[in-house]
């Protein structure tokens, strides 16, 4: 555990927040009276998202403003970062939330080059680019501020149809792990969310390419709302915990795999770890019985498809 922190009088920089996980954290900010800036690349999104926020301010002193920007690259965040700061004298915000991203489940063999570019670019490179640029600026103005990166349950653990989305999230865990670190130089907390599936206009845009499989799999979880685990992250940021799990399952998971990342209390860790001891293994052998009877299934589905029929090298 961390300092205390409170966004109250703070600005905040959110991204990816015109939907979502992104939208509902940037809510409940400007409820706790954070002037606050959201970052998106869909401006009518924005525009309604910023009607929502107005709606939800609690003082006329708080600042409430939108940006347009494709934070995939290192420029385009940068100049996102910048054009937010501009308002606050150029000054780093206090916090930034990483919360841009997007899940486009496919077949491993059925996914083409644009879909790993895609979760790539729209997951790591523009959490990546907007932490690279906001550490660089808080290092160089001596801003003791918060970098908070969202990953997933799927950053700690993955199965069928995630082959493009899951390492893009595992390697979130590997950047932040690093961040917590090496910004220690410069009094900046970093953080990490492990979100499990939340019903978002994404989770039901992802849903439409999603392997049969998969949601068969997941049939017995239990999405979240997404201003519910909003409310999980702000409380984990708040109390100063680096690694944020929203629900039962995630904390077993995130015990079990967490190797050297930085950890709270050490019963609580106990615990979820011999949980995992035999639950994790209960549940992996489960899953890939599952996968084993759904071969034959799957044979017929490609057959289907003509994957069979393609050159051996074909794309």
């Amino acid at each position: 555990m961390g300092q205390k922190w409170s966004p109250k009088g703070k600005h905040c920089y959110v991204t990816g927040a015109s939907q979502g996980l992104g939208l509902c954290t940037a809510l409940q900010l400007v409820r706790e009276g954070a002037s606050v800036s959201v970052v998106a690349r869909d401006r009518a999104k924005l525009e309604a998202a910023l009607t929502q926020l107005e709606t939800n301010r609690i003082s006329p002193s708080q600042k409430l403003t939108i940006y347009s920007y494709d934070l995939s690259t290192a420029a385009g965040a940068q100049q996102a970062l910048q054009a937010a700061c501009e308002l606050f004298g150029g000054q780093a915000p206090d916090a930034v939330f990483l919360c841009a991203g997007a899940s486009r489940p496919v077949f491993f063999v059925e996914a083409t080059e644009d879909d790993f570019k895609g979760q790539i670019e729209t997951i790591y490179y523009t959490a990546l680019w907007s932490s690279w640029a906001a550490a660089k600026l808080m290092a160089r103005q001596k801003v003791h501020g918060k970098i908070v990166l969202v990953s997933s349950t799927l950053g700690l653990m993955s199965f069928v149809g995630y082959s493009a989305y899951a390492p893009m999230k595992f390697a979130l865990r590997g950047l932040a792990d690093t961040l917590y670190s090496e910004l220690l130089l410069y009094g900046i907390g970093v953080h990490i969310f492990f979100p499990c599936g939340m019903f978002t206009p994404g989770f039901e845009e992802e849903n439409k390419t999603k392997p049969g499989i998969t949601k068969k799999i997941e049939e017995e979880d239990h999405p979240m709302q997404p201003d519910v685990a909003a409310a999980v992250l702000l409380k984990g940021v708040k109390n100063g915990t680096y690694s944020i799990a929203a629900d039962f399952n995630t904390k077993v998971f995130r015990a079990t795999t967490q190797s050297s990342s930085p950890y709270g209390n050490l019963a609580v860790k106990f615990i979820f770890e011999v949980i995992g001891w035999f639950g994790v293994a209960a549940w992996r052998r489960g899953v890939d019985n599952s996968i084993r009877k759904y071969a034959s299934e799957h044979d017929a589905y490609l057959k289907q498809k003509g994957f069979f029929d393609k050159p051996p090298h074909a794309a």
